[in-house]
């Protein structure tokens, strides 16, 4: 067996793991390439007794868990205080961790025929899912990715996780309490996050031609009454139509000191929900930056939340250029 090119066929779905453990895409694929050395390391010790997958996932978890070890969790800013008015300035104390987003293009599937493949299609990657889990302790959020997610049997993850059956079940009961706490009603059954439909889809095009256009007629009957939107690594949010209204006027008015600059917006895709990657041209300049990537969550056919990652970093990740000309 060629333990590194097989090994390999997983660097997709373990990019996953690591992300849903760790809440960011950049130290999840740095934590890969540490599971694969790991993996070479200790490759005299896979004697075959499980699948390759089970023992790569294995010592994922592990190397997850050595990470995390003393590490604050990463959140979004409505974890860290109350919304916000426009004009009001949020210090954050110390230094935060922010939750990142995962492009679509990198969620990559399991093969079918492999045995153990039918658990892992049944993975989450929505940011509701991803803040919520970042509450729990990391033995804990090991132990419901495994068992609750992934279907791994609670044998298994006590022996991942080097515990027993009756503490692996104590520690997910304690963490499906908590989870109760920080996820909408009846996100305990794990299923995963319904496709965007041609309705979702219609709605998006209309929010990227008011944000082009600053439309905010359009923009107010976009929103829920209750809409949550957030721009990490800003610690300002805001919560209700009016308040994000507000805030859009200001910003996109061309006249006022506040403007923000004319904008360009190009659908993408991210932890399975509708994106959009924005541009800002400035006056005086030529061409669109890279701004950020918003992700937004639509429930009975209005958005009800948009985080906006202001990460221009990561531009490149979801295979987007860093600015445009036009």
């Amino acid at each position: 067996m060629d333990l590194a090119e097989d090994a390999e066929r997983y660097r997709g779905e373990l990019r996953v793991h690591c992300y849903r453990m760790l809440g960011s895409y950049e130290e999840a694929e740095d934590l890969v390439q540490e599971v694969f050395l790991r993996a070479w390391r200790g490759r005299d010790g896979f004697q075959g007794r499980s699948s390759l997958r089970a023992w790569l996932y294995r010592i994922a978890t592990n190397a997850c868990l050595d990470h995390l070890d003393g590490r604050a969790r990463r959140v979004l800013p409505h974890h860290v205080g109350p919304p916000a008015r426009f004009h009001e300035t949020r210090a954050v104390p110390g230094e935060v961790a922010w939750l990142q987003p995962f492009p679509d293009d990198l969620w990559v599937a399991p093969r079918d025929q492999e045995p153990d493949a039918a658990a892992i299609t049944k993975e989450t990657l929505e940011l509701a899912f991803l803040a919520a889990i970042q509450h729990l302790p990391p033995r804990q959020r090991a132990a419901v990715i495994l068992h609750d997610v992934l279907g791994r049997p609670a044998r298994e993850v006590a022996e991942v996780l080097d515990g027993t059956n009756a503490s692996i079940n104590s520690a997910l009961q304690r963490a499906r309490a908590t989870l109760r706490t920080h996820l909408p009603p009846g996100r305990l059954d794990w299923k995963p996050v319904r496709p965007p439909s041609d309705d979702d889809r219609r709605l998006l095009r209309r929010y990227m031609t008011a944000v082009e256009r600053g439309d905010l007629d359009t923009m107010a009957e976009l929103l829920a009454a209750e809409v949550r939107t957030t721009m990490p690594p800003y610690a300002e949010w805001f919560l209700g139509r009016t308040a994000v209204l507000e805030a859009l006027s200001l910003s996109w008015d061309a006249t006022g000191p506040d403007y923000v600059g004319e904008f360009r917006v190009v659908e993408t895709a991210a932890n399975g929900q509708l994106a959009a990657a924005t541009y800002v041209r400035q006056p005086g300049e030529t061409t669109y930056a890279g701004f950020g990537i918003g992700v937004l969550s639509v429930v009975d056919g209005r958005i009800a939340e948009i985080t906006a990652f202001h990460t221009p970093a990561l531009f490149e990740v979801f295979g987007l250029p860093l600015s445009l000309d036009r």
